[in-house]
């Protein structure tokens, strides 16, 4: 009976030694979870999007692209004709400038720097994880299949980014001497999490 005690007692020892090493290598494991935090946490997924936008004159191809209808359609700028530049050869061309609503929205936004500038960058939006929809490992490389959305930062990103539209994103992960990391440099086998952002397709 007391060798059957000592038995068990040493099973349940290494029992317990056996999850205390799983648990001080939590990354060695690439669940959902982690694999959600690694993207959470990478630089490419909190860099935020930002809304390049010209003022003075610019093409008619700037002036028609879908940010600046957006722009339009909310009165926060407006344009006159205008003689096109030498750099831009091919007519017609508009002189862009803020409306009073336009500076009242956009201003605020800027950074100091930017305040007297012709172009200038607004952040507007953010990423926001939905979820982690599939993990397909192959030894020391996997692929993760996640679900994004853009999270607006203010008024301008609001219009911009109207809506509750999902991308689908498949970045690469790759196992290291100590644990999972995203991917940051191509490789034949996998993108990077940067690649995989900007080749998003919106979700079905």
């Amino acid at each position: 009976m007391r060798k059957l005690i000592s038995i068990v007692c040493l099973f349940a020892a290494c029992s317990l030694i056996a999850c205390s090493l799983i648990a001080c290598s939590p990354r060695d494991l690439l669940s959902r979870r982690l694999a959600a935090d690694l993207i959470e946490g990478s630089d490419a997924f909190k860099t935020p999007q930002s809304l390049l936008l010209h003022t003075g004159v610019v093409s008619n191809k700037d002036y028609l692209s879908p940010e600046s209808l957006v722009l339009q359609h909310h009165g926060w700028i407006s344009a006159t004709a205008a003689p096109c530049p030498p750099a831009l050869v091919t007519p017609p061309c508009w002189d862009v400038s803020l409306t009073p609503s336009g500076v009242e929205t956009i201003k605020p936004l800027l950074a100091p720097a930017d305040a007297g500038k012709s172009s200038f960058s607004i952040p507007v939006a953010r990423r926001e994880l939905v979820a982690v929809t599939g993990v397909s490992k192959q030894g020391s490389i996997a692929d993760v299949e996640f679900l994004w959305k853009w999270q607006p930062m203010n008024e301008v990103g609001a219009a911009l980014y109207a809506g509750d539209l999902h991308y689908r994103s498949t970045a690469g992960f790759r196992n290291y001497d100590d644990g999972w990391r995203v991917v940051q440099s191509s490789t034949r086998s996998a993108q990077t999490l940067d690649e995989a952002l900007r080749n998003a397709e919106p979700a079905q």
